[in-house]
């Protein structure tokens, strides 16, 4: 019986999403299924799947662009089976995930998300240790033991102190991602409200260490003035100041004041202060500064 939907929504590089679907394809068992939803129009793609000629794979491409958050929706409305994974279409499936996946779920089947041990590579496909993972390693991420279960709100104000998760490598209990889905209003930052969502419904994480995804992580376009414009960051204010105030009203006080500092955002944006200056001179730097030192 099928138990796990490997999505992959997909859009962009041709030869990434190629490697990211033959990992997939070197999985072990008969109990999942992989379901790519392409929201591009790169030529040959729908060739190609056709060419594997592979029961468990099944192609989709959509009539229009959907958009990220578009996307992802689509992909949990497709999802038939108990679990499902949202991976990146040019992230790596070490060939032991869903054997440490159907471990952890069986171990804690109550729990609605299961965070694997990751790596992180660059965009050559080498490891690539950023300061954004060092600090989630060392600041953010609990240092407790490696198989664990954790909930309410403890767990929410540690991701909204620092999100140490990497979304494209968890696995979700099907039927909690899809009485949620993913924020239309959002476009960056809705892994983490999903999270946040699933917490206040009581849901749970599932943590295991041992290591069976490559998370890919591209180093900030240098030449693109769009990823200092400020925009992300306006949008996490938003999210973050929500938050605060749902959390609030929850009775989670200790997690709503973490979430109205958003402490790492802010240090964030200070980290881009000067690609900003440089790329998009005096207005990308006064909205780095603006997210950086302001809480409302």
């Amino acid at each position: 019986m099928s138990r796990f939907e490997i999505l992959l929504p997909y859009y962009g590089d041709v030869a990434l999403m190629q490697n990211a679907v033959r990992s997939v394809l070197a999985q072990d068992g008969d109990d999942w299924r992989l379901t790519v939803v392409d929201d591009g129009r790169e030529p040959g793609v729908p060739e190609w799947f056709e060419s594997l000629a592979d029961h468990r794979v099944r192609y989709f491409r959509n009539d229009r662009n959907l958009g990220v958050t578009g996307n992802f929706n689509r992909c949990v409305k497709l999802a038939e089976y108990d679990y499902l994974v949202l991976m990146g279409c040019d992230d790596i499936m070490h060939p032991n995930y869903l054997r440490v996946i159907r471990a952890a779920a069986d171990r804690e089947p109550a729990a609605a998300m299961i965070q694997p041990g990751v790596t992180v590579i660059g965009s050559d496909g080498r490891p690539y240790d950023t300061l954004a993972d060092r600090t989630k390693r060392k600041l953010y991420a609990p240092k407790g033991p490696g198989q664990a279960l954790y909930g309410g709100e403890a767990l929410a104000a540690s991701l909204l102190r620092g999100n140490w998760l990497y979304f494209p490598s968890i696995c979700w209990r099907t039927e909690a991602v899809r009485r949620f889905g993913f924020r239309d209003d959002l476009g960056v930052i809705q892994d983490l409200a999903l999270v946040i969502d699933l917490l206040v419904a009581g849901e749970s994480l599932a943590t295991t260490p041992e290591v069976c995804f490559s998370y890919r992580r591209h180093a900030e376009s240098e030449s693109s003035a769009k990823a200092f414009t400020g925009h992300r960051f306006e949008e996490a204010k938003r999210f973050f100041l929500d938050t605060a105030d749902r959390l609030e009203a929850h009775g989670w006080p200790a997690a709503a004041k973490v979430s109205r500092w958003h402490l790492s955002s802010r240090l964030h944006a200070v980290s881009l202060l000067p690609g900003a200056i440089k790329h998009a001179g005096r207005p990308g730097a006064g909205a780095m500064l603006r997210h950086a030192t302001r809480t409302r």
